[in-house]
């Protein structure tokens, strides 16, 4: 009985060994169009609360490796409303462009993130602006890269 139960288990414990070795690479590619968001931040460049509303089509494309190892990217482009809380203010219309991206893996994590904005004031006013933002996350769950940095024209 033992012996029938052990070469039972031997295909069985070999299975899991290789399960791992066995794991399958993903990739998916998920496109949308049409999303609209809303919600209340600040104008980057003057600091003025506003309600912020953006239409925009884009694309998330993830990958797995077989290790677990992941590949984030995404990209979205649309027109965006900002409309200062404060009525005195300039209400702005436009266009933005936003790419973010990411690595994890069993070492380490790393995140990057650009946005650009181009848009006009109900008063003829521009606002131009452009961010970069990076992050990297050793194993351990230490911040070894962190930048931000803002453009505004």
């Amino acid at each position: 009985m033992a012996r029938k139960l052990s070469l039972l288990l031997v295909p069985l414990l070999l299975g899991l060994m290789a399960g791992p070795a066995l794991a399958q690479a993903t990739s998916t590619t998920t496109p949308f169009h049409g999303a609209t968001e809303e919600f209340v931040d600040v104008n980057p460049c003057t600091g003025d609360p506003a309600t912020i509303q953006l239409t925009y089509n884009g694309v998330l494309h993830e990958s797995t490796a077989a290790n677990g190892s992941m590949h984030l990217t995404g990209t979205q482009t649309g027109t965006l409303v900002l409309t200062p809380l404060d009525p005195t203010l300039p209400t702005y219309t436009g266009h933005f462009t936003v790419w973010f991206g990411g690595n994890i893996n069993s070492r380490n994590e790393g995140f990057w993130f650009t946005l650009s904005v181009k848009a006009t004031g109900s008063d003829g006013s521009q606002l131009v602006f452009n961010t970069v933002e990076q992050l990297h996350i050793s194993a351990t769950g230490e911040v070894t890269v962190e930048f931000s940095k803002l453009n505004c024209r």
